[in-house]
């Protein structure tokens, strides 16, 4: 039988690119080469390109997402979405492969709009009965009221750009003085903000994929950040100990899983998404899903999957092939 061509896409259009080629690379290195031709392809805003071992570079096609190698031109039978943040996370590529026929491995077009909008996936799981914090909307270009922001939700509170990924531009806000300089942070990286209320508790998050029509929640990783939140140097510079599986409950670990199983399904996500929550008074606050989570040596997701027995190499195979299901 054929080997299928899975094209692994990284890289993209925002702060995230470098992590976004560590989890891609991750991903060419543990897909089984005995059963996939595997091709690391970067998208970039200077260009997309099939990038082969040796550094030879092959301009990808648009109008069918081909590439050439010497005289052969190699068309992918699906696509490993890796690429965080736009234009990976937040639908655009997904409506392309979508238009083109080409299966992926990452949510659909509409879902993943929504679920990297912060503010209207809150909306939504709101509207589910979904616990999340007290939240306060402003644009670019409105004219900020501090006291009414700190009035509803609150001190301390976190200032968040609404469609960024990966803790870049957010802020903990611990003095209404601090605010508008947060703001303007946030502000660097999207002109929408979210600003949120502290919640208190144990931060968890969970890794939930589809395999064969069941869905299936990884052991909740319980994250301990050095810093005072899980920011970017927590994430991705070490400064925070994530613990999997996480210290709580038998009870609280159930809940949170099944919290983020039923929000995968209430947004349609597909492959693998990793919901972030806080435990609170023993009841999960949802923070914010990604519906491409960091695979990357220091990511969560790769760390559930060795919690839960499994190799990567096996991991991602299952992924594969329930896009190409």
């Amino acid at each position: 039988m054929a080997k299928k061509k899975v094209a692994v896409a990284m890289g993209g259009y925002s702060s995230e690119i470098e992590i976004s080629i560590q989890s891609g690379s991750i991903v060419c290195d543990a897909l089984n080469k005995d059963i996939f031709e595997v091709y690391p392809v970067h998208i970039l805003k200077e260009g997309w390109y099939f990038i082969a071992e040796d550094g030879m570079k092959s301009e990808i096609d648009k109008g069918n997402f081909s590439f050439k190698i010497n005289d052969t031109t190699i068309t992918p039978d699906v696509v490993f979405n890796t690429v965080h943040g736009t234009p990976g996370e937040d639908g655009y590529l997904a409506s392309y492969f979508e238009l083109l026929g080409i299966r992926h491995t990452s949510a659909g077009f509409y879902a993943a709009a929504l679920s990297f909008n912060k503010r209207d996936c809150l909306s939504v799981l709101k509207g589910f009965g979904i616990h999340c914090a007290t939240s306060f909307y402003v644009n670019k270009g409105d004219d900020i009221d501090t006291t009414a922001i700190i009035n509803k939700v609150g001190l301390p509170c976190f200032v968040k750009p609404n469609r960024a990924g990966s803790s870049f531009g957010i802020s903990k806000v611990t003095k209404e003085v601090a605010l508008e300089p947060a703001l303007a942070k946030a502000f660097g990286e999207d002109r929408e903000v979210i600003i949120e209320s502290a919640l208190t508790g144990t931060e968890v998050s969970v890794g939930v994929f589809k395999t064969k029509d069941e869905l299936i929640a990884f052991n909740p990783t319980e994250i301990v950040s050095e810093n005072s939140f899980f920011d970017y140097e927590a994430k991705y510079e070490g400064k925070s100990e994530e613990i999997t599986p996480a210290r709580i409950s038998e009870e609280d670990t159930l809940k949170v899983q099944t919290e983020a199983i039923k929000i995968y399904g209430y947004l349609n996500m597909k492959g693998i998404s990793r919901s972030d929550f806080i435990l609170q008074d023993g009841i999960p606050y949802f923070i914010e899903i990604n519906s491409t989570p960091g695979l990357s040596a220091e990511s969560i997701v790769p760390k559930q999957v060795r919690d839960a027995n499994m190799t990567l190499t096996q991991f991602f195979e299952m992924l594969v092939e329930e896009a190409l299901a």
